[in-house]
């Protein structure tokens, strides 16, 4: 796989209407996980509300979305960061190691529930990072 650069849409409670909208307009596939799916929200007003959700159009944009549980901030400004992924742990953790040089760690790169290494940083810049290398799914 081929690493990938694109935008990550963040959203308080209205991604699954955002994704569905953006897939009127540009067409495509579009995949959906909530939060009760991955156990990943302690608060059972969040369980139906997505945890990631990816738009896959016959022109080769991807845009990935989700919604951004209450006990994390959402400020203006926040609703866009920008994701990398793919399956070359080499590469895409030394993209890793470079962001957060100067930066602030949001969620540590570590193994996460959908069987990836999954991290967030917001780099010296300000800008948000999200960084997803492939892996086996948990049993």
């Amino acid at each position: 796989m081929v690493s990938r650069l694109n935008p990550y849409l963040n959203f308080r409670g209205s991604a699954r209407e955002a994704m569905a909208f953006y897939q009127s307009v540009f067409g495509g596939s579009l995949e959906s996980n909530t939060f009760a799916e991955f156990n990943v929200s302690d608060d059972p007003s969040e369980s139906d509300q997505i945890m990631h959700s990816q738009l896959t159009t016959p022109s080769g944009f991807v845009i990935m979305a989700a919604d951004v549980p209450k006990k994390m901030d959402l400020k203006e400004g926040s609703q866009l960061s920008i994701s990398l992924s793919g399956d070359d742990e080499a590469e895409l953790t030394g993209y890793w190691q470079k962001l957060i040089d100067g930066g602030t760690v949001v969620e540590p790169l570590a193994k996460a529930p959908w069987g990836d290494s999954f991290g967030m940083t917001v780099d010296r810049f300000g800008i948000a990072w999200l960084v997803n290398i492939s892996g086996t799914p948990a049993a």
